[in-house]
């Protein structure tokens, strides 16, 4: 064939979901990955006022009204939903007519418009994305620090089995009771159904430099359910979780950065699909606009439509909020999440859900501001200017 209009790197929701939006607006497009037909193991959420309004209701698993445990218990207003992870993949799926699917492992983009695969071969484009999640094949910027990063370990149980923790007030976004039994570094229960009577029982690190190992957060789930009464199955599946929630913004040269891989990831909660997908038809329109004036100029474009000035600035406030929570005391986190949940439901949903309201942003974390005490207000302040925390590492 000759050389594609777009290839997208990485077979995930973020870059099928781009895939078929360019080739359905008539774009020659292809898409690159080591495993196209290896099925998806993650759970993947959003909350029901973000689900794309062309998402099939069948690729929705459960809903259920979202509440959150910081010292109290706090409704947070909205539903929390959980895709069926093997219907929305079959719905992207069927959404890739069109598109050219290569088997192979991507290891960097030498020139623009240009793929380096394993094997010593190459494919063109005339604009390549990297969709690769938190491996980010094609942008060569090294880190200069430890990642933060997000973890978690949990149990897929019977309703039966975890009816101790869920009951009728929905799903449990965070819950910060340090019902396991242990001091140091704080980690949340996240409790959510996932239909067909299953529910995930997770506990989750939400940051920390590095991520905090998975066999402490095993450690703590057991100690937590048993806390509860809980018993879950010897056989019962695991689902372990691990990745970067300080990415900076994709560097690769000639490349656009899409989903997780832009990074599209809230640092607040790691959800990263509901802007994934309804981002998509918007790049690919772009794309499909532009390219025509020629590829540096769809590329700049592209870029654009992921992050404009106001979302550009918004992703710097949610940095400077990820450093103040990196550097806060262990045991005053539940009380910050404490003032979070208390804000009024506008600024929360602005806050975890917005990426271009400047100003709504801005006055979420002013209302913030004005309910901390003298000690939080200046984690906040210095935040902004100090140097990222090197570690967490209690010693180092």
């Amino acid at each position: 064939m000759g050389q594609m209009d777009v290839l997208v790197v990485g077979g995930g929701p973020a870059g099928m979901a781009l895939a078929g939006s360019c080739a359905r607006l008539g774009l020659a497009t292809g898409l690159l990955d080591p495993s196209p037909d290896q099925p998806w193991t993650a759970t993947y959420g959003m909350w029901s006022r973000e689900l794309p309004a062309d998402l099939p209701a069948s690729v929705v698993a459960a809903r259920t009204p979202g509440r959150a445990i910081a010292l109290t218990e706090h409704q947070l207003g909205w539903d929390y939903a959980v895709m069926d992870v093997p219907a929305l993949r079959a719905h992207l799926a069927d959404r890739l007519t069109g598109v050219q699917i290569h088997t192979g492992r991507a290891v960097g983009s030498p020139q623009a418009g240009v793929v380096a695969l394993s094997d010593g071969s190459h494919l063109r484009a005339s604009v390549v994305v990297d969709a690769g999640g938190r491996a980010r094949p094609l942008d060569p910027t090294p880190s200069g620090r430890t990642p933060a990063s997000q973890t978690a370990y949990g149990l897929i149980v019977d309703e039966a089995a975890a009816a101790p923790l869920m009951d009728s007030a929905g799903a449990l976004f965070m819950d910060w009771r340090t019902d396991h039994g242990e001091t140091g570094w704080p980690t949340f229960l996240y409790a959510v159904p996932l239909g067909g009577g299953q529910v995930l029982l997770e506990e989750t690190s939400l940051a920390r430099r590095p991520g905090l190992p998975l066999p402490t957060l095993r450690r703590r789930l057991h100690a937590r359910l048993a806390h509860h009464g809980v018993r879950p199955p010897a056989d019962a599946r695991s689902e372990k979780v691990s990745f970067r929630v300080d990415h900076p913004r994709h560097g690769g040269p000639g490349v656009l950065g899409f989903g997780a891989a832009a990074p599209l990831i809230h640092p607040a909660t790691g959800f990263s699909l509901a802007a994934s997908l309804q981002l998509a038809p918007q790049v690919a329109a772009a794309l499909a606009t532009h390219l025509s004036d020629g590829p540096e100029k769809a590329l700049a474009v592209a870029r654009n439509t992921v992050w404009p000035l106001d979302a550009r600035v918004i992703h710097r406030f949610r940095r400077i909020g990820l450093e103040a929570l990196l550097r806060m005391p262990p045991d005053e986190v539940p009380g910050f999440f404490e003032r979070f949940f208390a804000l009024p439901e506008p600024h929360r949903w602005t806050y975890l859900t917005a990426r271009d309201d400047v100003r709504g942003t801005a006055a979420a974390m002013t209302c913030l501001f004005r309910q901390a005490n003298g000690r939080l207000r200046g984690q906040l302040v210095s935040s902004a200017f100090l140097p990222a925390v090197k570690t967490n590492e209690v010693g180092t």
